[in-house]
């Protein structure tokens, strides 16, 4: 019996295999090759212009050490206020959108007349391309004829208009805030699908035993919710670690909101250095890689702990 198993498991594990493969070869063929070839120019100074020999010049695009200075993106004080651009947006966005996606997805999940009208509306932003909302919520904020600064002066809330993607205190606070307008349902359809499947046995005993609604959340919901909301908070946060065209569109250029990916785009762009811009993207894609082997190894530990 033990030998049937056996091998029934191995013919799984081969059919599986096999059903795999061409989605392997997939994404080797589309993702992988451009990986390596994204590392290979980091390692050269090639440029976008074309006039000179492209040479192996190993890592000094990532650092090097010329008469007792250092040179490299590791040694760009601009680099590194990306990196930290990019992980505070990543973790107050995220952050927000997820409070407000289990609040929403609540919302969602009880019923009243209109419900499914209200499941579609909300998902509206969320499916607005994000450089189309970005530009719309451009002309929304700005300073002289934006909506916003029209709204909050009739309210009295502030006195003249305020610069909301020019000035440098305002910036970043704007980008999150549009941010989080278009991105929360996402997270409210993941939790809402993840409360459909939670049994209603519990929630009926809780009613019997008069227990409070937000004890109820968070002794009984939260925790069983809690990994599909894992899960789309490291969706979520592996999207905003790459924020490109929200800032890009709203902040063009500006050091004070530049993510690692505007500030690669602008290295191999603007600048035409192919060589530096990948190292910059090279590294990108090693904060991103880290933030997920991150997440895997936490979450095994902790399926781990609950063995």
């Amino acid at each position: 019996m033990t030998v049937e198993k056996s091998q029934l498991t191995r013919r799984r594990v081969r059919v599986a295999w096999l059903f795999l493969t061409p989605m392997l070869v997939t994404i080797v063929a589309v993702a992988g090759w451009p990986l390596l070839r994204t590392f290979w120019l980091s390692l050269t100074n090639a440029t976008l212009s074309g006039n000179s020999v492209t040479e192996f010049i190993g890592f000094a695009n990532y650092l090097e050490i010329y008469d007792g200075e250092f040179y490299g993106v590791l040694a760009d004080p601009l680099w590194w206020q990306s990196v930290y651009n990019t992980l505070y947006f990543t973790v107050v966005s995220v952050g927000l959108e997820t409070v407000l996606g289990i609040l929403v997805a609540l919302a969602l999940n009880m019923k009243f007349p209109g419900r499914s009208i209200v499941r579609a509306a909300v998902l509206i932003p969320w499916a607005i391309p994000t450089v189309v909302s970005a530009k719309l919520w451009g002309w929304m904020l700005h300073d002289q004829f934006g909506m916003v600064n029209d709204l909050l002066m009739t309210l009295h809330l502030i006195s003249e208009p305020l610069a909301w993607t020019a000035d440098p205190d305002l910036m970043m606070t704007s980008i999150i805030m549009v941010d989080v307008w278009k991105t929360t349902p996402f997270m409210a359809l993941l939790v809402l699908a993840a409360l459909q499947m939670l049994p209603s046995d519990c929630y009926e005993a809780a009613k019997i035993d008069g227990i409070h609604p937000v004890k109820v959340f968070f002794k009984v919901t939260l925790p069983l919710i809690t990994p599909a909301l894992l899960v789309a908070v490291v969706f979520r946060a592996l999207d905003a670690l790459r924020i490109f065209d929200l800032i890009y569109v709203l902040t063009p250029a500006s050091e004070d909101t530049m993510s690692m990916s505007v500030y690669a785009r602008q290295n191999l762009v603007d600048f035409q250095d192919v060589g530096y811009g990948s190292a910059a993207s090279t590294l990108l894609f090693f904060v991103v890689a880290l933030c997920t082997i991150l997440y895997l190894y936490i979450s095994r530990r902790s399926r781990g702990g609950l063995a």
